[in-house]
């Protein structure tokens, strides 16, 4: 038995993975020798590099040392699911009346595997990760965790690339769009840890959206969600890409998330969080051709004592380059947020245009919420600006509407839903929408 000194005890510890989980992971899904070589790469990496201190800026407000990594180490295995164990909610177009195509993990295995034949037909392909590894090297070889997410990232984004368990792969050749909406659920009945990612290759001038929903049951044995999300925006191509998560009161989420935007190409992406245990995400904008936009759109709402920290990152790495982030959330019981922003330009990257914004409303005195903008501008000619607002529920309002006959609760509701508006404006699809608005709902009336 190790006996840990209470010095000891204060530092994070890691994961009890090892490489032969490495070796059996690749062998278990007969994988090539150039997957299995880049994860053994990354596992050394990983071994090399400490776990996330507390000490460091980025990770000091986010204690995560009370996860129970003996629960949450173990990897979820799949145990005879089916695609009708899925919420139906889940399942159902939200972008659109059709779906292009849809892609179902349960517990890490695929479920359910569609696309339509007018999309297969253009040489577009929308499959699970292991499967794209096989059928598709040279598309995805050069392009996992090369482009976006590197595993030299941080420790969590090496374990990442050293024992991903699955995740998908969305390819749409030049000049070709996806005109259908694609759609991907990750459901988890199980405890444990599930490491999914995400790869979104766009070639010049393509077209897509995309919407990625991540759910789990019920569970009180703790879970950790290792995750990477890739999406490369060839020139002139344009990525809607939305994700949604509402992870069980167990999970740990610990993310990379990262879009490269080439020449005169568009994304936008919404992100919305509201559930988990504790999300650490980052979340990264690179603008490296001329011309590029990017906008990114974050919903979140934590209660009881969820933690939310996100770290976003928008680098102008080209000229005439042009970032919108707007960060919209609210915090009640004892729930903690954290949210750190920054705006980077290159040296001699002239007219660019960067802002951004996190608004935030307070629901009960014991909740906390921290916004840290910053801009780290290194050239001269630039439109650059950032905003952080803190509020609480206006009492006159709420008020005003239960003088009107509206118990406290849906008066309550209504002053919220007034906040959130400005960020919900920002996305174009109702059943989103309507998704983050029912969940917000939930949190406040139950």
């Amino acid at each position: 038995m190790v006996v840990r000194s209470r010095r000891r005890s204060l530092e994070p510890i890691a994961p009890g993975y090892t490489r032969a989980d490495v070796e059996a992971i690749s062998a278990t899904n007969n994988e090539p020798q150039w997957l299995r070589e880049s994860r053994l790469a990354a596992w050394e990496l990983y071994e090399d590099l400490p776990m996330p201190s507390l000490q460091t800026e980025e990770w000091r407000r986010t204690d995560y040392r009370h996860i129970r990594w003996n629960e949450a180490e173990k990897q979820v295995r799949a145990n005879g699911a089916t695609l009708n164990t899925v919420p139906a909610a889940n399942r159902e177009p939200l972008i659109g009346e059709a779906q292009g195509g849809l892609l179902v993990f349960v517990d890490g295995k695929v479920v359910h595997n569609e696309l339509a034949q007018e999309l297969t037909q253009q040489g577009i392909v929308f499959t699970d990760l292991q499967t794209a590894c096989r059928e598709h090297p040279d598309l995805v070889r050069a392009n996992l965790m090369t482009k976006a997410v590197l595993p030299s990232d941080g420790k969590f984004a090496a374990l990442h690339a050293a024992l991903w368990t699955h995740g998908v792969f969305l390819y749409v050749p030049r000049n070709k769009a996806a005109e259908l909406p694609l759609h991907v659920v990750n459901y988890n009945t199980r405890a444990g840890a599930s490491l999914g990612h995400v790869l979104v290759v766009l070639e010049e001038n393509a077209q897509a959206t995309m919407l990625v929903d991540y759910s789990s049951t019920t569970s009180e044995t703790q879970s950790a969600y290792i995750g990477a999300t890739e999406l490369l925006v060839g020139d002139a191509a344009n990525l809607q890409y939305v994700s949604l998560q509402d992870w069980n009161r167990e999970t740990f989420e610990f993310s990379h998330q990262r879009g490269r935007i080439g020449r005169n190409a568009n994304l936008d992406w919404i992100v919305g969080n509201m559930g988990g245990r504790l999300v650490k995400a980052y979340l990264e904008i690179e603008l490296d051709g001329m011309g590029a936009n990017g906008r990114m759109s974050g919903f979140f709402f934590a209660d009881h004592d969820q933690l939310f920290d996100h770290d976003t990152q928008q680098n102008h790495n080209a000229p005439l380059t042009t970032s919108d982030l707007l960060f919209k959330g609210a915090a009640r019981d004892t729930a903690r947020t954290v949210w750190q922003g920054m705006i980077k330009s290159l040296p001699q990257m002239q007219k660019i245009d960067g802002f951004q914004a996190s608004r935030n409303l307070l629901l009960s005195e014991d909740a906390r919420m921290d916004a840290i903008p910053g801009l780290e501008i290194e050239a001269d000619d630039v439109a650059c600006s950032h905003a952080a607002t803190f509020g609480t529920l206006e009492e006159e309002s709420v008020f005003y509407l239960m003088a009107r006959g509206i118990d406290r609760p849906t008066a309550e509701l209504m002053v919220i839903d007034g906040f959130f508006d400005e960020l919900l404006q920002r996305i174009p699809f109702e059943r989103v929408r309507e998704r983050l608005q029912a969940a917000m709902e939930n949190k406040i009336i139950g």
